[in-house]
């Protein structure tokens, strides 16, 4: 039997889309061994020098000038024909020679600037149903196009914005924001904590995102005094320096402080943590929520992140770090009301059903299987 081929695509600013591409394939994979699935950094692909300088400028304007990236969220619909065509001519001239060369079957992309290219290719005559995947739990202008045959979205608020936004009920779908499937696994807690040599007593994870750019020194060192009674496990991401200065700080070197840099296993730190603290990226608050943990959140950078950081704070699923008093109830509520968290946490994971675990791999191949999309 011919396998189907899924082409996901996506672009590297931000680690969160390529993760769900990758979490997308995976559950393809897992749910049909007919599938047959290709993830694909489209610019990098392309252009393996210029791209990551131009990833690189956006990681630094991200840090150092917010402000500057929140207008550009806020203000997206006028910037989206002048950059996608720039971008398509500059950077993507060579996308339809990768599609004819790879012949999928369906294309998927988890971010917008492939998205707006495919399009583009779409309009110029290539007949391929294209399905684009909303990794945050917003959505703004440049993720729509009438191109787009289908839209995976987080929930029932996004759904209803690109209705607004005038896209056709028949083409969005509640499906969840794709995580990988392992994070909606419960292995056991004592086997976790012996393959990292991890004490079993209350815990709090702390993530920096995919990028690692999370380091508010403040809020670390207050976790510190809770060191001979609550476990703290820092991960950095790819925040090599960050990582190394803590290392070599003498205040973090303690048995009950355990520092990551980059791992493919986050799903297992979560699973023996209690707290998880945080940005609201749209991938971190999806597995988050999957593990049922409660969430703390840093200060969220203007646009995509503040808006998960309001869903999840609205949905009671998460809480501002306001202050650091903020973090003293919650780590007095691990020592003398450990329970509650416990029934939190249950509570929890009473409800991520509504969040469609899978959803979105299964809309995929129910397109495959009936070959073409009903728009």
């Amino acid at each position: 039997m011919v396998k189907k081929r899924v082409l996901l695509l996506s672009e590297g600013f931000g680690a969160g889309h390529t993760q769900a591409a990758h979490a997308l394939s995976s559950s393809l994979r897992q749910l049909s061994p007919n599938v047959q699935t290709r993830v694909m950094e489209l610019g990098s692909f392309l252009n393996p020098k210029m791209a990551p300088l131009i990833i690189s400028a956006y990681r630094k304007t991200l840090t150092s000038q917010p402000r500057l990236i929140g207008y550009m969220y806020r203000h997206q619909k006028s910037f989206n024909r002048f950059t996608t065509l720039a971008l398509h001519r500059i950077f993507y001239t060579s996308t339809k020679d990768v599609v004819r060369q790879l012949r999928p079957d369906v294309i998927v992309c988890t971010h917008f600037i492939p998205s707006a290219v495919i399009s583009r290719l779409k309009r110029l005559g290539t007949n391929i149903p294209l399905c684009t995947v909303i990794t945050d739990y917003d959505a703004h202008d440049t993720w729509i196009s009438p191109e787009v045959d289908r839209y995976f979205v987080s929930t029932p608020e996004v759904k209803r914005k690109l209705l607004n936004r005038g896209v056709s009920h028949a083409k969005i779908q509640v499906t969840g924001i794709p995580i990988h499937p392992d994070f909606w696994e419960h292995p056991s807690k004592e086997e976790i904590r012996e393959k990292f040599n991890l004490a079993a007593m209350p815990t709090v994870l702390v993530m920096g995102g995919g990028w690692g750019i999370m380091n508010d020194q403040v809020v670390h060192e207050y976790l510190t005094r809770w060191r001979e009674e609550i476990q703290v496990i820092f991960c950095f991401g790819n925040n090599d320096k960050a990582r190394i200065e803590m290392e070599s700080n003498p205040r973090y070197r303690h048995p009950n402080i355990r520092i990551f840099g980059f791992t493919r296993e986050v799903d297992k730190l979560m699973e023996v943590s209690d707290l998880l603290v945080t940005k609201p990226g749209g991938m971190t608050c999806t597995e988050g929520l999957a593990k049922g943990i409660p969430m703390l959140f840093h200060h969220p950078l203007p646009g995509q992140e503040e808006e998960n950081f309001h869903y999840f704070i609205a949905q009671g699923l998460g809480e501002p770090i306001s202050s650091l008093e903020v973090l003293g109830k919650w780590m007095n509520m691990l020592l003398n009301q450990y329970d509650e968290i416990l029934m939190r946490r249950s509570r929890n994971l009473d409800n991520i059903q509504r969040y469609h675990p899978l959803q979105s791999a299964r809309s995929i191949i129910d397109m495959l299987e009936n070959e073409k999309v009903h728009s």
